[in-house]
């Protein structure tokens, strides 16, 4: 093992796709411009992520009818987000959690990737904001997530969704939510509630394999080694939550699932791990959909105003949505 690892070298980027290079090389200069982001307390580095993804947010598709509300759950107030495409009553619904570590980002730094979605697939698009960590750790955001899901499911007519259509998904930290309040709701007795699941470049394990971090976790990507086991350290209570099906979901008995579509980049240190996860869910009897895309990154979706792999893959979403959710009237 350790003569294999070392000899893993990193391309430090070259490898990516050469759009998803120029988003990376942005994003890593906006980043640069706010001196000792890692030291910063956890707001101020909120609010430095906020300014950073901001101009990757804008433009894109425009809502019917975009509307708040705030959903009362037992872990406290959540402000949800809603993106309603068109006037057409009973359509299918996606709620979604953002990436972000379980630290930062919000349903502004990827609100246009919700607008794409629900445009593309004449969907409602449910934004969570969920509490982060580590001022709010394990599972409180989870359990929050699980309380929007019962809350659109109960409210269903009023929001103009169809009750039996609901997809929970998310990127990164956010897939990881996804499927693990999946795991939660079925274990609660709400199996019946999701219908899908989408995962983008989701974190499923607490481990990667040392080949993965060589080539992929350091300058040129999107996501770290370093930065990815903070990301851990700010979530868990105690390194014994990692144990937890409910956090590592690559642990869980996934039987009972509903279908999953799973967005997997090449170049990431989460894409190993996303492919043991699939195989996982297959052997499982779970329907598993993977789409993979050479010389993305992770968090490539957001560069979708510069990217034709971006807008691929969100149109690749998109169609899996309808055809998954409305099959009746899939073409």
């Amino acid at each position: 093992m350790s003569e294999q690892t070392s000899a893993v070298v990193s391309a430090c980027g070259a490898d990516l796709d050469p759009e998803i290079r120029q988003f990376v090389t942005r994003m890593s200069a906006a980043f640069a411009s706010h001196p000792n982001f890692n030291d910063l307390p956890f707001p101020e580095m909120r609010r430095a992520c906020e300014q950073v993804r901001a101009p990757w947010a804008v433009g894109g598709p425009e809502m019917a009818q975009r509307t708040e509300r705030w959903v009362a759950t037992p872990v406290g107030d959540v402000r949800v987000r809603i993106h309603n495409p068109s006037e057409r009553t009973g359509k299918p619904a996606l709620i979604y959690m953002h990436g972000g570590g379980w630290t930062t980002f919000s349903i502004d730094t990827h609100d246009r990737l919700m607008r794409e979605y629900a445009a593309l697939a004449d969907i409602v698009v449910l934004g969570v904001d969920y509490a982060l960590s580590p001022e709010v750790k394990f599972p409180a955001a989870q359990q929050q997530i699980a309380a929007v899901t019962r809350w659109v499911h109960q409210h269903s007519e009023e929001l103009g969704i169809h009750r039996d259509r609901i997809a929970l998904g998310g990127d990164s930290a956010g897939g990881n939510l996804a499927i693990t309040t999946a795991l939660r709701l079925r274990d609660e007795g709400d199996a019946g509630i999701v219908q899908a699941i989408v995962t983008n470049y989701a974190v499923v394990d607490i481990y990667s394999t040392p080949e993965a971090l060589q080539r992929y976790g350091h300058e040129g990507y999107m996501l770290g080694a370093d930065e990815m086991l903070g990301f851990w350290e700010n979530y868990l209570r105690s390194p014994d939550d990692a144990k937890s099906p409910l956090v590592c979901p690559v642990l869980a008995d996934l039987q009972g699932l509903p279908p999953v579509l799973m967005i997997i980049p090449e170049c990431d240190i989460l894409t190993e791990q996303n492919w043991r996860f699939a195989r996982q869910l297959g052997q499982a009897g779970v329907k598993v959909a993977t789409s993979f895309y050479d010389g993305a990154s992770h968090s490539f979706l957001e560069a979708m105003s510069i990217s034709a792999i971006s807008n691929r893959a969100i149109a690749d979403t998109a169609q899996w949505l309808r055809e998954t959710l409305e099959p009746a009237t899939a073409t």
